[in-house]
């Protein structure tokens, strides 16, 4: 399928639920979904907010806003981790993955295992149907452990 016709289809979707929660459908909306779209990876609300308002009048609060009505839809994922801020990314178009997270500036970095895929994805509970999973590994990242490295050397 191309990706005109995926992003089309997500619209449809968006537009749907709009519809049955008696939310409005405005341009605003719309423009924030077709951001996301083009994200890659992870974001949080400032990173949107700031790529939107340079091609549109938007408020922090719609962006906030558009973010939980999306999170309701089940077309965004949210990541919180820790203190940091909130992260998202897109749950349309993205392969299961897993994350690591840096507990010294936050960064959360996406990885495949199929292994560790197979291995969840296959694990049967008694009393318990799986519908999805994340995973998340916790460390240092090699720019923060080299600047914790170099700040030890001194």
């Amino acid at each position: 399928m191309k990706e005109e016709n995926s992003f089309e289809a997500i619209k449809e979707i968006f537009t749907e639920f709009l519809i049955k929660n008696h939310h409005r459908k405005t341009p605003e909306r719309y423009a924030i979904l077709e951001r996301i779209n083009s994200f890659i990876g992870h974001f949080n609300a400032d990173l949107l907010y700031n790529s939107m308002k340079v091609d549109y009048r938007v408020s922090l609060a719609t962006v906030y806003n558009t973010l939980e009505i999306l999170l309701d839809a089940k077309l965004i994922i949210k990541h919180q981790l820790g203190g940091q801020f909130a992260q998202y990314e897109k749950a349309f178009g993205n392969n299961t993955h897993h994350h690591l997270v840096c507990t010294n500036c936050g960064k959360v970095k996406d990885f495949s295992d199929k292994q560790i895929r197979v291995a969840i994805q296959t694990r049967t509970f008694a009393h318990f149907e799986t519908s999805h999973y994340s995973l998340y590994l916790f460390g240092i990242c090699s720019k923060c452990k080299e600047l914790l490295n170099n700040s030890e050397n001194k």
